[in-house]
């Protein structure tokens, strides 16, 4: 049995062993497979033309297709489990590194589920601030596969403001959405994550936005002494010495901070002359950066924590984590490999295309962009359980690595074999389309 069929066999077999649960297992599975395959679009009319034209399942009418991607009894609560365990090894030097992150997916038309006027930070001159868009909070797996860091998606919310929740009333599976905040949404997504690897430290990878009391004081109440968050310190940011140990009795409670140190930016400028180097790998490379760094108070978090300046030619940056076990290469390395969660929605939007998707329902949004996450998440997967790496077809100056496009072309080159059967009743019929199985042989 090949890996992709033993992967696909797993998910497969978490639908209901019926005669009917079976055939909407096997849907399920070459859904997931026409999501991967290159040249090929995640719309779900898209994806039924797959299914008939290139696997052959001329059997599957199109409203009972189309009945499957917004049936609230797809077993999400089973498939996600199933795929972290499909994971070898998980953690990185011994913990979870867990990226948190929200992104924008702009929209076209009415009555879409989670669709808002929404702020977009990273909206271009050209572009609207406050575009109709859905507002998604994700968290995704950043390890190394291959040689290479990449980030696995691994859960999703949907964002709705207080506003849109007052005025439109949304709703999901018959049930009033009630308002959470971001931070909230990312602690539920984690204790989820922290729940199915009981025995592994998470640390948060985030940006300065999440970087702060607001997530890490319920990620500690929910994951205890096992949740950590590195992130970024703002420029103004106040900053403490270590509490001095009293000699003694005395009297009162003893000091929770030390004497004020400064800002994050004037204790920059004060490290800077002490500045040493260190090789780190960052960015898919060895780099050489200068970096100063002390362990200090914040009284926003409450806690010690250790910063790493961190100085390039004109300008620095200040990276923070509440575990102190970390060495200052793992810092930067860490940090370094967040920008993956970027990258992966990148493939989520673009690559996969999921932006393209015509939904509107609530349940069929969200089976749609589960699906085009697992389908992220289970390339990946299939990676890691590869003998050797994948080859790098188109080369990029000053990137080596492989892409997750060549991925998606070592799966197609195997879906297209002849024999490549997941099982489905009545069972397909061959392809007679032979200019859709060349196309796929070219897109491989």
């Amino acid at each position: 049995m090949s890996i992709l069929h033993r992967l696909l066999t797993e998910l497969k077999d978490q639908f209901i062993q019926s005669e009917k649960g079976k055939e909407r297992g096997a849907w399920f599975v070459y859904t997931l497979l026409a999501i991967i395959l290159p040249g090929t679009s995640a719309k779900t009319s898209h994806l039924f033309r797959v299914l008939h034209v290139l696997f052959g399942l001329t059997t599957v009418g199109k409203k009972p297709y189309y009945s499957f991607i917004a049936s609230p009894k797809i077993p999400w609560g089973r498939l996600w489990p199933t795929l972290w365990n499909m994971i070898p090894d998980p953690c990185t030097d011994g913990r979870l590194l867990v990226a948190l992150d929200d992104y924008v997916n702009p929209k076209t038309g009415k009555n879409i589920f989670g669709c808002a006027k929404v702020f977009d930070n990273a909206a271009k001159k050209n572009q609207s601030r406050y575009p109709w868009a859905q507002l998604v909070v994700a968290i995704g797996l950043i390890t190394v596969i291959k040689g290479r860091w990449a980030c696995l998606p691994l859960s999703q919310r949907y964002y709705f403001s207080t506003k849109h929740i007052t005025t439109s009333k949304p709703t999901f599976k018959g049930e009033r959405i009630v308002f959470q905040n971001k931070y909230q949404q990312a602690v539920e997504m984690l204790d989820e994550v922290g729940r199915h690897f009981p025995e592994h430290p998470i640390l948060v990878v985030a940006d300065s936005w999440f970087g702060n009391q607001g997530l890490f004081k319920p990620l500690r109440q929910s994951l205890d002494s096992r949740g950590h968050l590195l992130s970024r310190l703002r420029a103004n940011n106040n900053l403490y010495a270590m509490p001095e140990q009293p000699q003694g009795r005395r009297v009162g409670r003893p000091k929770k901070y030390g004497d004020y140190l400064g800002t994050t930016t004037s204790l920059a400028i004060a490290h800077q002359e002490h500045a040493t180097e260190i090789a780190v790998n960052l960015y898919g490379t060895t780099r050489t950066v200068l970096f100063a760094t002390s362990i200090v108070m914040q009284k926003t978090l409450k806690c010690p924590i250790r910063v790493v300046w961190v100085y390039r030619r004109t300008r620095w940056v200040a990276l923070f984590t509440t575990d102190l076990s970390l060495s200052v290469a793992q810092i930067i390395e860490y940090y370094g490999a967040r920008w993956k969660i970027e990258a992966s929605f990148k493939e989520l939007k673009q690559d996969i295309g999921s932006a393209e998707a015509q939904n509107r329902k609530p349940v069929a949004v969200y089976n749609h962009l589960n699906l085009c996450m697992m389908a992220v998440s289970l390339a990946w997967v299939y990676a890691i359980h590869l003998d050797k790496t994948p080859h790098r077809r188109h080369a990029v100056k000053g990137r080596a690595h492989y892409a997750f496009s060549d991925v998606r072309r070592v799966i197609a080159q195997q879906v297209v074999d002849k024999d490549f059967h997941m099982g489905c009743s009545p069972p397909p019929k061959p392809r007679k389309n032979i200019v859709a199985a060349l196309f796929m042989r070219l897109a491989a």
